[in-house]
């Protein structure tokens, strides 16, 4: 929450040096030695601390609530109606706040224009905001929050119910303005033609949009932006082809990151990101338009491309011409995801024997990727350190693969392939101890019995493999291994799994009473 970095704390620390005396710290005795940290050392840890941990030091003395509030700079509330009367108290006491989360999910009652503009003046170091189902703010609040935040770095939005004025009229006055965010905004729905302008936001680099209907209104400002570097398009209607062309054929164009999910794009919007040479990260979900054509005139001209994401929605749109392409000129690629195609070892070899730098590697959902497959990754892969596959019908020879290969390897999850047992996982983690393995296998033989009662024998025996119901999305980033959210996730997944396996086991015991 607000964390500073270690560098800048080790400078605060010599900063306040010279006027204490360590030794007399060590000879303090039972005297409180924290008590004698200068208030900006004591700040930064407060800064590392979470929010709850926070709050409980902040009432343990006068001191450590002023210190406290002093260096919080992140702050959620709850964005309800009456959040108007608190709202000079809060931030006269956190007079530092330089990101705000208003948030509300209710349709009504939420924080309107009066509340919203009182924020704006008192907050004057306000860089950031996101505002979360906040439906009574219109135009009117949010030409408040232009006039009197014009420090404002990043802006986003979501489920909000003003439209292409209200836009404007922050766009209009935020000069420093560089992350623009819209989610679900049910103002532009009926905008009568009315189109959102770069204003004078000329510092604008990453615009993302996600769900909105009449999305097209944004293409002014998309067009607009000189300095435009990330571009994100998510499940937005109608056709994007010309906003991305005029985007990426302009003179100077400094496009890095394109992201494309469900939205009307064909080869010919893809095929003129060709001309962008800087860009490094490519993500095409489930953009049914896009074939082989366009991704090959991505590849041969954008010679830094660092990471590809491309789900091909099972349609076949893309196939070995276009993964082969993939090998022939990703010598930089660092991340490759290939999710709902179907490459063959003609085209996983390219990939293995071009792309040297590749660290990062999924496949799922594919047909065709089977023991050779993975056995030629295994080989030619020398600099892989994260593999996930899921979905695919590999076995223990495909995994076992890579107990003498891929030597950087760290990290491996497989998820969904029937034929893996916790056999490769055993050899595995004997080839190599310091892997994080992740196979969702279990390998239990329940006996059932025939429920025909003229069997001589009287029972038959049937063996059933107990699967897993697991539902793992694919893990690529270079985040931190284990966040709170994911371990949650994985306790609750590994209860139920553990919980089948008990059942089957009670199964297994009673069968065999009845039998004898």
């Amino acid at each position: 929450m607000g964390q500073s970095s270690s560098v800048h704390a080790v400078q605060v620390i010599k900063a306040q040096a010279l006027p204490l005396n360590f030794n007399n710290f060590l000879n303090a005795g039972d005297d409180d030695l924290i008590s004698k940290l200068p208030d900006d050392c004591l700040g930064l840890i407060f800064q590392s601390l979470s929010s709850g941990d926070r709050k409980s030091c902040s009432l343990v003395s006068r001191r450590w609530f002023v210190i406290e509030a002093r260096s919080r700079e992140k702050l959620n509330l709850k964005a309800q109606s009456d959040l108007l009367s608190v709202i000079p108290g809060l931030f006269y006491r956190f007079d530092s706040i330089t990101n705000l989360t208003l948030r509300f999910n209710r349709t009504k009652d939420s924080l309107d224009d009066e509340a919203l503009s009182l924020i704006a003046r008192k907050c004057r170091r306000l860089d950031r905001i996101n505002l979360r189902g906040c439906r009574a703010v219109t135009e009117i609040g949010m030409a408040a929050l232009g006039m009197h935040a014009k420090g404002l770095k990043k802006f986003s939005c979501g489920s909000c119910t003003f439209g292409v004025q209200g836009m404007n009229a922050l766009l209009d006055n935020c000069t420093s303005l560089e992350v623009l965010s819209v989610k679900r905004l049910h103002g532009i729905k009926n905008s009568g033609g009315k189109m959102i302008g770069p204003g004078v936001a000329a510092s604008l680099e990453a615009i993302r949009l996600k769900e909105l209907h009449n999305g097209q209104c944004f293409s002014s400002l998309i067009v607009g932006s000189k300095k435009l570097r990330s571009l994100k398009l998510l499940q937005c209607s109608g056709d994007w082809d010309n906003v991305v062309e005029m985007v990426a054929r302009r003179e100077n164009s400094c496009l890095s990151e394109v992201h494309f999910d469900k939205v009307q794009v064909s080869d010919v919007g893809l095929s003129a990101l060709s001309y962008c040479l800087e860009l490094e990260s490519l993500h095409i979900i489930k953009t049914v338009d896009c074939t082989n054509f366009g991704i090959i005139s991505v590849l041969e001209k954008c010679s830094l491309l660092r990471k590809l994401h491309i789900d091909g929605w099972r349609t076949n749109q893309i196939g070995d011409q276009g993964l082969v392409s993939i090998g022939k000129h990703g010598a930089n690629l660092e991340e490759l995801v290939l999710m709902g195609v179907n490459p063959s070892l003609i085209s996983i070899e390219a990939i293995a024997s071009g792309c040297k730098k590749l660290e990062r590697l999924a496949i799922c959902g594919s047909k065709t990727v089977a023991d050779a497959e993975l056995c030629c990754i295994a080989t030619k892969c020398e600099a892989l350190k994260k593999l996930c596959i899921k979905s695919c019908p590999i076995s223990d020879k495909g995994i076992e693969a890579f107990a003498p290969g891929c030597p950087n390897l760290m990290k491996i999850k497989v998820k969904k392939c029937v034929a893996v047992t916790s056999g490769a996982e055993a050899l595995l983690r004997l080839n190599k101890r310091s892997i994080i393995i992740n196979i969702d296998v279990c390998e239990l033989q329940v006996e059932a019995v025939d429920a025909n009662a003229s069997d001589a024998a009287g029972t038959q025996e049937d063996e059933a493999e107990l699967l897993p119901m697991a539902n793992q999305d694919v893990d690529t980033d270079n985040s931190s291994e284990a966040s709170s959210s994911r371990k949650g996730r994985a306790k609750r997944r590994f209860g139920l799994f553990r919980g089948k396996c008990y059942v089957a086991r009670a199964c297994k015991k009673w069968l065999n009473r009845a039998s004898s």
